[in-house]
C-alpha cells in the first residue's frame, strides 16, 4: 500500500495519514493557519489597480487585414 503511495496512484485518507504519520514517530495536529497575503492590504492594491486601469486610453483594434489563426487551422491553411 505504501508503494502505491509513493507512486502516485492512490492517495491515503486522512487517516490512513495519520497511521503513516505515527508510524514515522510524527504527530500531525491542524492548527489555524494565517493566509499568506494580507487581504485587505491586497484588496487596496487591487483597487488601485483596477482604477488605473480604467483611467488609461481605450483604443479598439483594427480588423485584420489577414484571417485569425483559429479560422486558417480550421481550414487546414497552415504550413507545417
Amino acid at each position: 500500500m505504501l508503494n502505491a503511495y509513493l507512486h502516485g496512484s492512490r492517495e491515503p485518507g486522512t487517516d490512513a495519514l495519520l497511521r503513516l504519520a505515527a508510524a514515522a514517530g510524527f504527530d500531525l495536529q491542524l492548527v489555524e493557519r494565517q493566509p499568506p497575503v494580507d487581504q485587505r492590504r491586497a484588496s487596496k492594491i487591487l483597487v488601485q489597480v483596477l482604477e488605473l486601469a480604467e483611467a488609461l486610453p481605450y483604443r479598439p483594434r483594427a480588423e485584420l487585414d489577414y484571417p485569425p489563426l483559429r479560422d486558417r487551422l480550421v481550414a487546414g491553411v497552415v504550413a507545417e
